[in-house]
């Protein structure tokens, strides 16, 4: 397993992130297993939010684990309301008291990690930041992040806190690389050099704040996995023949694209199988070269100019 200290904060996090989305379509007993397998794997960042099966999968997470507290870094995400149809609540009342429900539910007295839950667009900064300054004095989150925001929401939030934001999940996979694109081909008259993200990727790097991937696996917004499918048969054949150079499977690799960048972006994996798992986790041992690296993106169907 790869690991590394967490720009901005003490924690020494694993590459790999086991995300709790889904797990309780899972008995107890099997997400004791589960968990204790990613532990023992190396997995020490497990991954949750509030709304993951409306607060099951926390509470069930809770009652599974065997793993002691100091040996774990827990984060979870708030913000997503899903009462009157669904919507986003960054006021100070609504994140304070989704903390205190999430550590309830996890049995716990901190969350390592705090993270907001996609972008509010009525967000009132000033809220934000009276809501992190209550449940970091209170000792109930220590660290605090983002998710799927552009640089300008982070520079909006941030003027406003007295937390530094360290974490930005955000969707990336082979077959999904916005964040990547536009940059490759600056100035080109084509649909790739669309900037659909704001430079994220750059100013995550820039501002010490670490990435992680979420649907590493996933073509869109959960269109299925790419892996083995027919419509991408170019890059199915690249992953093969890595799989087979690198004596690991397909998924492997492309778990491994990720890992390879140079800005140390986390993996999140949704997997609710341990042999699954295991393949997120042979990716930190695998490092691409820059041109197997480069020929899976081009096989995806992207332009390398």
């Amino acid at each position: 397993m790869k690991y590394f200290e967490l720009s901005g904060t003490d924690l020494r996090a694993s590459s790999i992130i086991m995300g709790n989305m889904r797990i309780n379509t899972l008995s107890t007993a099997e997400v004791e297993r589960l968990t204790s397998a990613a532990f023992e794997m190396g997995i020490n960042v497990f991954d949750h939010a509030d709304i993951y099966g409306d607060g099951e999968c926390e509470r069930l997470f809770s009652q599974a684990t065997t793993m002691q507290r100091d040996e774990i870094i827990l984060q979870s995400k708030c913000g997503i309301r899903k009462d009157n149809g669904g919507f986003f609540d960054f006021s100070k009342e609504h994140i304070v008291s989704a903390v205190d429900g999430i550590l309830s539910r996890l049995n716990t007295d901190y969350l390592d990690i705090l993270l907001l839950h996609r972008p509010d667009p009525l967000v009132e900064p000033e809220q934000v930041g009276a809501a992190f300054d209550t449940l970091e004095q209170s000792g109930k989150v220590r660290y605090f992040g983002v998710s799927n925001h552009t640089p300008m929401q982070i520079e909006l939030l941030q003027k406003h806190l007295s937390q530094k934001l360290v974490i930005n999940q955000l969707q990336l996979s082979i077959t999904h690389t916005p964040m990547i694109d536009a940059g490759i081909t600056l100035n080109m008259h084509n649909d790739q050099a669309v900037n659909r993200d704001s430079s994220i990727l750059d100013y995550c790097r820039l501002h010490d704040i670490t990435v992680q991937a979420w649907s590493p696996l996933q073509t869109g917004f959960f269109d299925g996995v790419f892996v083995g499918d027919k419509r991408f048969p170019e890059l199915n054949k690249v992953l093969d023949r890595l799989a087979e150079k690198y004596s690991t499977s397909p998924s492997t690799i492309a778990y491994a694209w990720i890992v390879r960048h140079p800005a140390n972006i986390q993996v999140v994996t949704g997997t609710r199988q341990i042999d699954r798992l295991q393949e997120a986790v042979n990716a930190t041992n695998i490092h691409l070269t820059r041109s197997e690296w480069f020929e899976c993106y081009r096989a995806a169907g992207n332009i390398v100019p």
